[in-house]
């Protein structure tokens, strides 16, 4: 029998990227990434929302150096990858668990669905070609991803 863990969220960033590394030299991205859903409500009319929180931690290194560098709260994000469930004690000692979405390995997707800086206003390809006196030769272009996919092997 086969089986299947993949998630797939379109969102927005709650807050900037939170990147923490490790003793071994790896890092750690953490987003909040927020999903919503709007209907009216049959009864009464009224227009509904219902916004969903979803933790996600990137385990790749190109990865999170691209959340790193672009991502800023308002990004709007897609991100494919698996669901992990991790136990962890509190402060008081108590046995506490956490469900998130994890990119890892060739597991994981990144896509930047609004440009580097998110909804910021960031520079963007537009912005340099805005520029007469920018030289095609002086342009960063990883720094100037309009729209990008990057896979967790990067």
């Amino acid at each position: 029998m086969a089986y299947l863990n993949k998630v797939m969220i379109i969102g927005n960033l709650g807050a900037d990227p939170e990147v923490k590394s490790f003793q071994n030299g790896g890092k750690v991205c953490n987003l909040r990434v927020a999903t919503s859903e709007k209907w009216n409500d049959k009864n009464t009319g009224e227009m509904q929302e219902r916004t969903e929180w979803h933790t996600v931690a990137i385990f790749s290194e190109g990865l999170v150096g691209v959340a790193e560098r672009f991502l800023r709260k308002g990004s709007k994000v897609f991100i494919e990858g698996q669901l992990q469930t991790r136990k962890w004690q509190d402060a008081q000692g108590n046995d506490r668990y956490s469900t998130e979405v994890v990119l890892r390995g060739f597991n994981g997707t990144l896509t930047m669905l609004d440009g580097p800086q998110g909804g910021s206003g960031g520079t963007d390809a537009a912005d340099y070609a805005s520029k007469p006196s920018q030289q095609a030769d002086d342009l960063d272009l990883d720094d100037a991803i309009p729209f990008a996919t990057m896979n967790a092997n990067w």
